[in-house]
C-alpha cells in the first residue's frame, strides 16, 4: 500500500500545496546544478512565513557528486632542455661562479681538512670587488655540487562550479550519494514530497562513455527505480525531464509542435533512443501508480553553463553546416527558464506531457550573424552518408540520425506552461549569445577546446561533418595556391 503525506500548504501560494523538501536526482550535472541553485532562490522566498524551512535533496551517484569537490590536478608543462643531451648521458644546467670562494674549516683557522697539504691564506677580495658575471655549464645529472630542491606544487584550491553549488559548502542542499538505477534510491528519497527526475543528457563527454547498451540499460533502470523509489516514499509528485527530440526533427514538421504530438523520432542506438525508453517507462506511472502525480518536462536544445549537448557541440565547429534545399529552425531552453518550468508545474499542479522552450525561433541567417560563423553548404545524402560512416568506422560515437537535430526543424509551443503563467525569460538570441560566450570561456582554459582532430566528431555529427567540410574546404584553397605559385616560377 502507498503511503500517503499531507502536503503543506504555504502562506502566499494561492491555495496549491508547495511541498516541504524537493528530491533531485541526477544533480550532480550541469542541469541538475542550475536546478538546486534555483529551487534554493524559489523556496527561500516561499519558505519566509511557512511552518518550516524548506530544504532540497540532491541525489547522484558518489563518484560525480566528488567531482564537484576533489580539485582538477595541476598540470605543469615539462621543461625543454636548451641542449640535446647525448645517448646515455643526462644533463642537468646550473649557474657556476668563475671565482668560487675558498671556504675553510671553522675550527682550523684557514688550514685546509687534507692532512699533509700546504696552504696559504688567500684574502677575501669578493666584498670590496665588483661581482664578476656568472656563466651557464652543462654538468652530468649527478656531478653538480649544489643541487636546487625540487619546487613543491602550490597547494590546491578546491574546484568551485561556475553554478556555485558544491556538496558540503552550500545551506539547504542535503547532498545524498546513491545509485539512481538501484532499488536502493529508496533510501536517498526519503521524506521527499516532490521527486524530480532528469533523465535529459546534458554532459555529453560523459554519457557517451562506454557501451551503448549500458547506457540506456542505466537510463531505464533510473526511470523504474526512481518512479518506484517515488511512490514507495509517499511523494505526491513526480516530475521528469527527458527532451523535445523525442518528437522527431522532420523537415515537414508542423511549427511549433503541439505539447501533445506524436513521438516522431527514430529509435536509434543513440541518447534519443534512450529517451524514447525511457519514456515508455514513465507512461505507465498513472497506471501503476495512481497515487502519484506525475508530469513530464520536455525542453528544446538546453543551454547553460557547462551544458555539454550534441547540438551545443554543433556551434563548437568552424561553420555552420547547412544542407541544400532545407531550413532549419533554432530555438533553445536556458536551464533557468526550466528550473522556472519546474516550478510552475509543482506550484500549479500541471500533469502530463508539457513542453519547455523560449518563444519563436532562428532561421540560418539569424544565427550566421548572431555567432559570426560562416555557413558550411553541403548536400543532404553527402552529409548524411559521411556521418554514417564516421559513425561506422568508430569515430563519430553517435548515430548518424542525430545529424537531423541540427538541420530539420522541432520547434515547440510550450503553450501548457504559457497558459499557467510561465514565460521563458531568456530569448533565443540571448541563449545563443550565452552558449557562445561559454565556449569562449571554455577554449580559454589549457583543455577548454574539444573541436580539434578526432575527438571534434565525438559525440556531435553536425561538428563532425562541418569539421571535415572545412577542412576539405583549406586543402582545395591550399592546392589552389600552390598551383598559382607553380605558374609563376615556369618560364
Amino acid at each position: 500500500m502507498t503511503p500517503t503525506r499531507r502536503p503543506r500548504l504555504l502562506p502566499g501560494s494561492g491555495g496549491q500545496p508547495v511541498p516541504g523538501v524537493i528530491a533531485v536526482t541526477g544533480a550532480a550535472g550541469p542541469a541538475g546544478r542550475a536546478l538546486v541553485r534555483a529551487l534554493l532562490a524559489r523556496m527561500s522566498e516561499t519558505s519566509g512565513s511557512g511552518p518550516a524551512p524548506l530544504r532540497v535533496i540532491a541525489i547522484d551517484s558518489a563518484e560525480r557528486i566528488e567531482r564537484l569537490v576533489l580539485p582538477a590536478p595541476v598540470k605543469h608543462p615539462e621543461p625543454t632542455p636548451e641542449l640535446a643531451p647525448e645517448p646515455g648521458l643526462e644533463y642537468s644546467a646550473e649557474e657556476i661562479d668563475p671565482d668560487p670562494p675558498v671556504t675553510a674549516d671553522p675550527g682550523s683557522d684557514g688550514a685546509p681538512t687534507d692532512e699533509g697539504a700546504t696552504s696559504s691564506s688567500i684574502p677575501d677580495t669578493t666584498s670590496t670587488a665588483e661581482e664578476r658575471p656568472r656563466r651557464r655549464s652543462y654538468l652530468p645529472a649527478g656531478l653538480s655540487a649544489r643541487l636546487e630542491p625540487k619546487p613543491k606544487d602550490p597547494k590546491p584550491k578546491p574546484s568551485v562550479p561556475e553554478l556555485g553549488i558544491v556538496p558540503g559548502t552550500d545551506t539547504g542542499v542535503d547532498w545524498r550519494p546513491a545509485d539512481i538505477s538501484s532499488p536502493d534510491v529508496v533510501t536517498a528519497l526519503d521524506s521527499a514530497d516532490v521527486v524530480i527526475h532528469l533523465a535529459t543528457a546534458d554532459d555529453l563527454a560523459e554519457s557517451v562513455t562506454g557501451s551503448a547498451s549500458d547506457r540506456r540499460l542505466r537510463a531505464v533502470r533510473a526511470a523504474q527505480a526512481v518512479s518506484m523509489a517515488a511512490a514507495a516514499v509517499g511523494a505526491r509528485r513526480l516530475v521528469a525531464v527527458t527532451s523535445a527530440m523525442v518528437l522527431g526533427a522532420r523537415p515537414d514538421n508542423p511549427v511549433p509542435l503541439a505539447d501533445d504530438a506524436t513521438c516522431r523520432a527514430e529509435p536509434d542506438e543513440g541518447q534519443v533512443g534512450d529517451l524514447l525508453e525511457v519514456e515508455r517507462v514513465l507512461e505507465r506511472i498513472p497506471r501503476v501508480h495512481p497515487g502519484l502525480a506525475f508530469t513530464l518536462l520536455r525542453p528544446a536544445a538546453l543551454v547553460g553553463p557547462g551544458v555539454d549537448t550534441a547540438v551545443t557541440r554543433h556551434f563548437e565547429a568552424p561553420r555552420l553546416l547547412v544542407l541544400r534545399g532545407t531550413g532549419t529552425q533554432w530555438q533553445f531552453c536556458h536551464v533557468d527558464d526550466l528550473s522556472a518550468a519546474i516550478w510552475t508545474a509543482i506550484t500549479r499542479g500541471l500533469d502530463g506531457s508539457l513542453t519547455v522552450g523560449a518563444a519563436g525561433s532562428l532561421d540560418e541567417s539569424q544565427v550566421e550573424t548572431i555567432s559570426g560563423m560562416r555557413r558550411l553548404e553541403v548536400p543532404a545524402g553527402l552529409a548524411f552518408s559521411t556521418a554514417e560512416r564516421l559513425n561506422r568506422v568508430g569515430v563519430l560515437n553517435t548515430p548518424a540520425s542525430e545529424l537531423a537535430y541540427v538541420v530539420h526543424p522541432w520547434v515547440i509551443g510550450s503553450a501548457g506552461l504559457l497558459a499557467a503563467g510561465w514565460e521563458a525569460q531568456q530569448d533565443n538570441e540571448s541563449c545563443l549569445k550565452g552558449l557562445l560566450d561559454d565556449q569562449r570561456r571554455r577554449r580559454a582554459t589549457p583543455s577548454g577546446r574539444r573541436v580539434g582532430g578526432r575527438d571534434a566528431a565525438m559525440g556531435a555529427a553536425g561538428a563532425a561533418v562541418a569539421l571535415l567540410g572545412t577542412a576539405a574546404i583549406v586543402r582545395q584553397a591550399r592546392s589552389r595556391q600552390s598551383k598559382r605559385r607553380r605558374s609563376t616560377l615556369e618560364p
